[in-house]
């Protein structure tokens, strides 16, 4: 399954990229979704992130790209070790420079698989709804002030 989601806010895309650190992670967390970060090396090739989320799963993803260019910055985290319902993932980060104005285009652009279609369909709303809170978070941490 894919899907994106893509948020815009104020700041200039460059320093809205020098926001995505371990404050901003625990930021984006939903607050019924319970999760202990046991790890966070930033968005560079090979850094990696290991989360401890409920009943003791874990989830470690590995930042396997990382892009500057002119107008967009991005870092691609895939799943190392998933939770038993995942069995792929792909989280594609793009910070892009807003072609109008001086604000930036956050785009979360998330590629799944568990081990069956209907999971797919199943997981779907809920992958959705968690990455669609974060829209308001990037609003509200990344104003133009």
């Amino acid at each position: 399954m894919h899907f994106k989601i893509k948020t815009a806010v104020e700041q200039e895309y460059q320093s809205v990229f020098m926001g995505f650190d371990k404050r901003l992670f625990l930021a984006l967390n939903p607050p019924l979704m319970p999760l202990k970060l046991l790890r966070f090396d930033g968005c560079k090739t090979g850094d990696e992130v290991h989360l401890q989320l409920a009943f003791g799963m874990k989830w470690i993803s590995l930042v396997t790209d990382f892009q500057e260019r002119e107008n967009e910055i991005f870092f691609i985290d895939e799943g190392v070790q998933l939770p038993f319902f995942l069995t792929y993932w792909r989280h594609k980060h793009r910070i892009v420079k807003d072609k109008v104005g001086s604000g930036t285009i956050l785009i979360d652009d998330i590629t799944y698989r568990s081990s069956s279609k209907v999971m797919d369909y199943l997981l779907y709303p809920f992958l959705w709804m968690q990455f669609k809170y974060r829209s308001p978070v990037y609003r509200r941490l990344f104003r133009g002030d």
